[in-house]
This record gives structure tokens, sequence and C-alpha cells, in this order.
């Protein structure tokens, strides 16, 4: 195919009607589309999966308020830049200051930002992939609007193929036949840009065949797939077999089959952070305090990954797999947070024994809260016997220490505290 600008990139929207999908965003009498029919916007926070209009939106909204338009990704560039461009705005009325992949942002380079979206300098349209409650600092995300973006649906994806074939110059000069979609829409998991970049490759695999009627099927889509990259569907069902086989490999202790599983996910593109995170989570459910270092292990391994990234970020996820596939497992405090909020969905809001309630007033201290508390440090080897369990549930024992040598020894020391109350 002639035409150097890939397919997504020739086929991004330019005004709000041409945008597919997002219509609880920008459909008629929404909140963002008034905004911006009279004339203004907010700091907004779009979050959403890859693929389905966060850069064309803000991309957008700078042509219709026809403010100039800034664009940094979080991945390569830091604070210096970040002034730069509130620097620029400042001799201007109003600039917009996209950034793709906020959540990649630390706090001081988010913090660089609080100043100039205060003053109305700029106003900042954040992109992300990741929850904003979590990767957004409080102070820059009570500053702006969130907006959810939903993954594309099936219909929506048709759609977007048919308008490609009847609008994009290049395509409508060729004799394309659209015969199957199903590859097409499951290899793109929602994902616009991936769904017509596999489409244009598509294509261009039978170009070269010579054939004068290009028929578009399931199967000249897959072969296009497997010759152009790793097959590795990110928001399909390959995705969650393949995490799947990864997780239990390391459960299985195998830190072979969990290396391998790895090396796939980073084969087809995978998010460095999110299997960084997927550990964090194994450490704590399924090695749990047969191993405390686990966790510590984990949590290292994905602030690590976010610091250092692709591609040098792999050694650490390959160091942080094979450990914790050779660490001894044990879900016993999985088991016990899950066994204790099954205990208080079953019985309720039971009353805290007075002797363990905070008792900060004169009034509460004479209703007896506090009263015959025994401070624990006061005892021999650190320990009173005392009921620390609602009445109706006292002597339940939730957490079970797994056969393992670190919690045969947690065993044996609730053993020594609590006799057979607990039947340890």
């Amino acid at each position: 195919m002639s035409a150097q600008i890939p397919l997504a990139e020739r086929m991004r929207p330019q005004t709000i009607d041409e945008i597919v999908g997002q219509q609880h965003m920008v459909g008629e009498g929404t909140v963002l589309r008034t905004a911006l029919q009279q004339g203004r916007i907010h700091s907004i926070i779009f979050w959403g999966p890859p693929g389905v209009g966060k850069t064309t939106l803000a991309t957008v909204i700078s042509h219709h308020l026809q403010l100039p338009f800034y664009q940094l990704s979080a991945i390569s560039s830091g604070v210096k830049e970040i002034r730069e461009v509130i620097e620029l705005a400042k001799k201007q009325q109003g600039a917009i200051l996209f950034i793709d992949e906020i959540h990649r942002f630390n706090k001081s380079q988010q913090d660089a930002l609080l100043g100039a979206v205060e003053r109305g300098t700029i106003t900042l349209i954040g992109a992300t992939t990741e929850n904003p409650s979590f990767e957004v600092n409080s102070a820059l995300l009570s500053r702006s609007q969130v907006y959810v973006l939903k993954p594309l649906t099936p219909d929506q994806l048709v759609q977007l193929l048919h308008t490609a074939m009847q609008k994009d110059e290049v395509l409508r000069s060729l004799a394309i036949e659209l015969v199957d979609t199903e590859a097409l829409i499951r290899l793109s998991g929602g994902d616009a840009r991936r769904l017509l970049n596999l489409f244009e490759i598509s294509i261009q695999a039978l170009q070269a065949t010579g054939a004068p009627l290009l028929q578009v099927t399931d199967d000249v889509v897959m072969k296009a797939a497997q010759s152009t990259v790793a097959l590795y569907d990110k928001k399909g069902e390959q995705h969650y077999d393949i995490i799947s086989a990864f997780i239990k490999s390391m459960r299985g202790s195998d830190p072979n089959g969990a290396i391998y599983w790895m090396a796939r996910m980073i084969a087809g593109g995978e998010d460095y952070e999110f299997i960084a995170r997927r550990m964090v989570i194994f450490a704590s459910e399924d090695i749990g305090n047969a191993n405390p270092t686990a966790i510590v292990m984990a949590n290292a391994c994905f602030e690590a990954v976010r610091k250092i990234g692709k591609p040098e970020g792999r050694i650490v996820l390959g160091q942080c797999c094979t450990y914790l596939a050779s660490s001894p497992k044990s879900n016993a405090s999985y088991m016990a947070i899950d066994e204790a909020l099954a205990l208080v969905e079953r019985t309720g809001d039971l009353p805290v024994p007075m002797h363990i309630r905070n008792a900060p007033t004169k009034l509460m201290k004479g209703l007896g809260y506090g009263k015959d508390y025994q401070y624990s440090h006061m005892g021999e080897g650190n320990f009173i016997p005392q009921e620390y369990l609602p009445d109706a549930i006292k002597g339940t024992r939730l957490y079970d220490p797994g056969k393992n040598a670190r919690e045969e020894e947690l065993r044996k020391f609730l053993k020594a505290r609590w006799g057979e109350k607990y039947k340890y």
C-alpha cells in the first residue's frame, strides 16, 4: 500500500460527530459535548483501555476550541518538559496540554502541573489505562473531571471497517470484499487502532498475491497477524489463558513454566506493570506467611519496573518470577480474610466488646468503655490472655497457619499463647 501514514492515523476523527462509540460522553446532551458547544472545557482525565479514542478526543477538543495543543508522553517527558509547555502557554490565551499515560508520572511530575491547572494557564487532558484513583495524585484528581471510556462493541468495530473502505483515499481505490469479521474483532479486543492496523496488514498481504478482488477472510487475517507479531491478544481469551498459565506455574513451584509464560506475555507486548501487579497479588495470596519476604520482593519489583520501563524491566520481572515460583507456598492468610469476610456477612454488625472499645471522653469511660482492658505489654512475653472477638463468635479460628517451616513457627507461637482456645 503506497501511503506511508498508517490507516489508523488516516482514519482518526477530526470532529466530535466522527467519533465512533463513547456516546455516553459525546452524544447529544452529554456534559462534555455541551461544554464544547459552549466553548469552554475543564481539565479532564480520560480513563480507558488502549485504542478507544483517548488521544482522538483530546485532539478533537483542541480543534473545536481552536486552542494551542501541546502533547507530552509520560514515558519520555519529565518536569523540564512540563515547565517548558507552561511557559509557552503563559504567552497565549489558554492552551491544552495532553499527557498520554499520565499514570506513569511520579508525584513530583504531577505536582508540577498543579499551579498551571489552578490558574487556568493550561487545560490538562490526561489519558490513562490505569485507575486514576490509584495512579493520579488526589490534588490533581480533584481539579479534573474523570471520564471513563469503554471498549468499542463488535458492531462499532464493523462500522469502522466499512467507513474506512468508503472514506479512506487508499482503500476506496481497491476492490475489497469484507467476507469475515470475527478474527478482526476478536484480535482487536475493542481497540480501534489495532483493528485498523490489522485490517491494513491483511489487505497488504492480499495485494501481494496479485488477486484482483481482495477478499478479507478470518484465515487471511490470522495468517497476517501471525506473520507480523507474536499472536497475543491482550484483551481476549488468550490473554486470560496465558496469565492463568503464568500464575498456576508459579503456584505449582515451576520457575521454568512461569518464566516461559512470562516471556510469552512480554513478547506479545503486555504491559510490564500488569505482570508485576499480578506478582504482588500472587506473593500475598499464594505465598503469604510461608515466606513474608515474597511480598517485599514483589512490591520492589513493581516499583522498579515503573521506574525502569522497557526493555530492561524484563530483567527485574524475571528475577521476581523465578523467586516467587521457587518459594514455599501457603494460602492460609488469603483463606483467613475470605473466611472473616464470610463470617461478617453471616453475623452482621456484632458489637465490639466493651473492654477493647476506645474511651476518649469521660462520659464514655463512665459507660464502661475500655474497662478491664489489659495492656498486653505488661504481661510475660508481652501477652495477657483476653477476648478480642464479639461474644457471639468468640473462640472462632479464622487463621490456620499452613504446613511449612515459617508458619509452623507461627502455629507454635500461637499455641503457646492461646492453649486450646483456638485449637492451634
